[in-house]
């Protein structure tokens, strides 16, 4: 199939046969990723008792991933015009497969946290190939709009199948099945594509900018590194260097982009109030989701004891509530002002986070009143994912379109990550600080010192007390991490209130620019799109032990 160039505007035209097949082609990635994320948290706990990581390592495990995308999205996006999208999407299916198998079979944390930090890189190739494609292919406005809807479907089937077929999986296999899902569905890709999908790229893009990208991987890490290590034992000298260290790089990244031909974001955008408002809301936002989601996928099995089945099972009428309130908010935002629907739904969602606070590890309400307070929280906070892109780039002028669909998406994947970083780290404190104490004297003093770690720590220590200490060692460390559950909604729900106030004030009282039959709004939904799936899935990425503590 020939290449085409992008230098000239691409003529409407309807699509055929072949541009459908080669959505289904494109879909294969968009479902992997959404169900590569949710799965990772029901295998830690058969992860860690596997790998035996500490506690930093298993954030680690968590975060890596969500890191990687956060840091290469936007370049491999800018690489995919200048390469080819096509060639850039093969190349990444081929290190996602292997990297997949990597993870399956990781002898150790350390192989585990590499082979993770892989599959972010190599997803940061999918997510912007798999857009950028099905723009090309439909050209026609409304043909786009179907397929763009398909492609939202798939990550929402995802999101729902994600923790059901990861859960069956745990049961029948290892914990390293989960990510051999990605095999067969990449090489499934790298078969197909060639025929069935179309080569493109921009002839007149710029050069990429190598500093640019090193420069922002080594704002982001370090930075990210100290809050954790921050978090969990307070001030010391190399998070502190670090936090110091990252932002000095941070600082001269943005000058970089403001001085460099091609830059890879345009930093001029942050000069309009709406634009950073609504990146702003969007991103503290899923932080606070993501937090949460990490440690309510943990309460189900280290708490109530579900199977990874059951516990996916539990948590599929949130995943309904999400594809529900992300169908109808369109039809709303058509009679009511975007700024109204995202702060009323995101009040919505703080009473979900302030339900999840009465969660009581002693009660048999405990998990039905976890769950309704995870619908009502996804209930809320779908409009966010729905229409927030749309605001983010309907605040810039047209030509500054890309650059701020681009930063939406680095976002949302650093939002959630950001989420497991900072809200795990406060889970951990509180469940620490609420076991110092607690362990009964007779309890062993090596166990009771393991037990004071993390859940799971605590769940392998009882293993080896006679059973009537079983209890007695398991009952306040349960009740310990349903504290930090409790009180890291409560901060989630303070957070999404003062969320809902700022999208009130700042947002534009305009309705957002979905239904445009322009094809610039397809590209917005497109970005949309992603925004939702992304934080759906990604919630994904969770550390458990020590993040839940």
């Amino acid at each position: 199939m020939s290449t085409e160039t992008l230098h000239t505007p691409l003529p409407r035209q309807s699509a055929g046969p072949r541009e459908w097949l080669g959505l289904a082609v494109l879909a294969l990635p968009t479902l992997l990723l959404a169900m590569d994320a949710t799965v990772l948290y029901l295998a830690v706990p058969h992860l860690s008792a596997a790998l035996q990581p500490d506690g930093s390592e298993l954030l680690w495990i968590a975060d890596i991933y969500g890191f990687m995308i956060a840091g290469f999205l936007v370049t491999m996006g800018t690489l995919g015009d200048r390469i080819g999208r096509r060639k850039l999407l093969m190349i990444g299916a081929a290190a996602f497969g292997a990297a997949s198998a990597l993870a399956a079979y990781s002898t150790g944390p350390q192989m585990l946290i590499a082979a993770r930090a892989l599959l972010g890189i190599a997803g940061a190739t999918l997510m912007p190939s798999t857009l950028a494609l099905i723009t090309n292919m439909f050209r026609d406005p409304g043909e786009r709009g179907r397929a763009i809807g398909i492609w939202v479907t798939c990550f929402s089937a995802g999101v729902a199948l994600g923790p059901v077929l990861g859960g069956l999986l745990l049961e029948a296999f290892w914990w390293g099945s989960v990510f051999l899902l990605g095999v067969p569905v990449m090489v499934l890709l790298l078969v197909t594509a060639p025929v069935l999908l179309p080569e493109y790229r921009d002839t007149r893009a710029g050069r990429l900018d190598p500093t640019s990208v090193v420069l922002s991987l080594a704002a982001i890490l370090p930075v990210i590194y100290s809050v954790k290590e921050l978090a969990k034992d307070g001030l010391a000298v190399l998070p502190v260097a670090a936090l110091t260290g990252g932002l000095l790089l941070g600082a001269l990244f943005v000058h970089r982009q403001s001085r460099v031909a091609g830059p890879l974001f345009d930093v001029g955008l942050f000069r309009n109030r709406s634009f950073g408002a609504a990146l702003g809301i969007q991103l503290l936002s899923i932080t606070a989701m993501g937090g949460v989601y990490l440690l309510i996928t943990q309460y189900t099995q280290l708490v109530e004891g579900l199977s990874p089945l059951k516990a996916g099972l539990w948590l599929l009428p949130a995943a309904g509530a999400l594809i529900g309130a992300s169908a109808l908010t369109p039809a709303l935002a058509r009679k009511v002002p975007a700024a109204y629907v995202i702060g009323g739904a995101l009040a919505v969602s703080a009473v979900g986070y302030l339900l999840l606070t009465q969660v009581d590890s002693d009660s048999s309400f405990g998990l039905p009143v976890l769950v309704t307070g995870f619908v009502i929280v996804y209930l809320g906070i779908s409009p966010m994912f729905v229409l927030g892109t749309d605001l983010i780039v309907g605040a810039a002028p047209p030509e500054k379109a890309g650059s701020a669909a681009a930063m939406s998406e680095t976002s949302t994947e650093f939002g959630v990550s950001l989420g497991v970083a900072v809200l795990g780290t406060v889970g951990t404190a509180v469940y620490r600080d609420r076991m110092t104490g607690a362990v009964p004297d007779e309890v062993p003093a090596p166990e009771a010192e393991s037990a004071r770690e993390s859940l799971p720590d605590a769940m392998a220590a009882a293993d080896g007390l006679p059973d009537r200490l079983h209890d007695v060692l398991l009952d306040p460390a349960r009740a310990a991490f349903t504290d930090g559950l409790n009180v890291i909604s409560g901060i989630s729900a303070l957070l999404v209130a003062a969320l809902a106030v700022l999208a009130v004030t700042l947002l534009p009282r305009t309705r957002p620019r979905h239904a445009t039959t322009e094809p610039s709004g397809a590209a917005d939904t497109a970005d949309t799109a992603m925004s939702h799936a992304l934080v759906a899935a990604e919630s994904p990425h969770g550390k458990t032990d020590d993040a839940h503590g």
